[in-house]
């Protein structure tokens, strides 16, 4: 420490690195400087809006979790608040044999509650629709341990549930595949319903019986696209941002931590009495290598998928008919390049235009081919898949290819067992934390919350730490 102030470094610039550092500064004030270190030339990590067709529009995350409280409450401290939108009123559909069908009411992540609503989607075939309620008279399938959700979801209610409604929304979420994704992680309330009730459809009915109906819209985003929060949040936490820095080892030292940056012949240090590691997995398993080897290798295990995002700006006219849902998500089974479309003129109003903004999302795991292309090609997959299904003729006004290499991690089976078995690694190491959405969820909320967490075991440290020396 310097005097009174104790020195603490972030490792990583996206949102949980910015949040954490902002709790940080929040708490603490001026008894705690704060460094954030950030490999690339910017900072927001997965949060990023650029310009298309003159409109600021996300090439990444374009949304957050409403009834997730995190998310919102720093947007309004840090000065945002009168730029939080909601959602229209257009709802999602899925593509499915051959059509556009509405997503069912009354559905938990694919889960059908109603079998009525199910019915009118036309999103199974009639065979597929009578294998669903067999669920209510199947022996009960047995859950005590973390299984696979295709592993569940098949037993209960059969493949095409799993294929046509599972698959494409968590593909939307994680771009992963249902035989390879944790119950346990991915599908929570469904998991505790797994444990507790025989039918899967009974349990569905529960969760939403058990939601409530006032809860307002699902997701929010703010005015200027969700790009903007990391400035916003980098700027109130008036920690030191230093971009371009790439923290290459982390060491003990008899006071606290010594980072290593720079390139390996010009070495350069940073002392710091406390780290908080804040960067993907596999880049965290590198730093702990050294000081803490089991976190180090649980982190390794962890698997991530690319994607890369196609922005597409058609002239309204392009359109026979305006856009009647907020966006559509593809089942794998359809062997379509284009998982999923967003039309986020339609989804968010406030972007609406003269012009049609649309995002399609290409690449999921096992579909790294896709993403060897050239991005003209890859705009023209999204250009092909918008003549297709929507009709569309001419060309766009403008477009953009956003790539997201190694950007979402995969939650395996065993993934909550693993994610403990780091963080128990972790809390033997004296002033050093992790946060991020390799732990706790993908969603902004989600990572805020590891954020928030790191932050205040930071503090707890130091304060201890200044009460010894006192």
């Amino acid at each position: 420490m310097e005097g009174n102030q104790a020195h603490v470094a972030v490792v990583g610039g996206g949102i949980s690195g910015l949040a954490a550092a902002w709790h940080l500064k929040r708490s603490a004030g001026e008894r705690v400087k704060v460094t954030v270190l950030e490999g690339s030339p910017r900072i927001g990590g997965k949060l990023y809006a650029t310009e298309v067709a003159g409109v600021s529009l996300d090439a990444g995350a374009e949304a957050m979790l409403a009834r997730r409280p995190e998310g919102k409450e720093l947007a309004r401290a840090v000065g945002l608040g009168d730029d939080l939108m909601d959602p229209g009123a257009a709802s999602p559909a899925i593509y499915s044999r051959g059509a556009l069908r509405p997503l069912p009411k009354g559905q938990v992540m694919g889960v059908p509650a109603d079998l009525a609503e199910l019915a009118k989607s036309g999103i199974l075939s009639p065979a597929g629709l009578l294998r669903v309620p067999l669920d209510q008279i199947l022996p009960a399938t047995l859950v005590r341990t973390d299984v696979s959700v295709a592993a569940y979801i098949r037993a209960r209610m059969g493949g095409e549930v799993l294929d046509r409604l599972i698959e494409p929304l968590l593909g939307g979420v994680y771009a992963g595949r249902s035989d390879l994704l944790s119950l346990e992680a991915t599908m929570p309330r469904v998991a505790a319903a797994a444990r507790a009730e025989r039918s899967l459809l009974t349990a569905a009915r529960d969760i939403l019986r058990d939601t409530p109906k006032d809860a307002g819209p699902v997701f929010t985003t703010l005015r200027g696209g969700m790009g903007a929060l990391p400035e916003a949040v980098a700027k109130a936490s008036g920690a030191d941002i230093r971009t371009g820095v790439t923290v290459r080892e982390l060491h003990r030292t008899e006071t606290g931590w010594r980072l290593v940056t720079g390139p390996v012949p010009r070495p350069e240090t940073v002392e710091a009495d406390a780290v908080i590691v804040a960067v993907p997995a596999p880049a965290a398993s590198r730093l702990l290598k050294t000081e803490v080897p089991g976190a180090a290798a649980e982190l390794a295990r962890i698997e991530y998928a690319s994607m890369a995002v196609v922005a597409l700006a058609y002239p309204a006219d392009a359109f026979p008919a305006p856009p009647g849902h907020s966006g559509y998500l593809v089942p794998p089974v359809e062997k379509r390049a284009v998982k999923a479309v967003t039309f986020s003129s339609v989804k968010w109003p406030h972007l609406s235009r003269d012009l049609v903004l649309l995002r399609c999302s290409i690449g999921r795991v096992g579909e790294e081919h896709l993403l060897q292309r050239e991005d003209a090609e890859l705009v023209s997959m999204a250009m092909a898949e918008m003549s297709e299904v929507m009709g569309v003729r001419g060309l766009p006004a403008d477009t953009r290819v956003t790539r997201w290499g190694g950007a979402l991690p995969q939650y395996h089976v065993g993934h909550l067992d693993r994610v403990a078995r780091v963080h128990a690694a972790v809390s033997g190491q004296p002033a050093l934390a992790v946060c991020g959405a390799a732990y706790d969820g993908l969603g902004i909320p989600a990572c805020l919350a590891t954020a928030r967490t790191a932050a205040s075991r930071i503090l707890d440290h130091l304060s201890r730490l200044g009460e010894s020396e006192a």
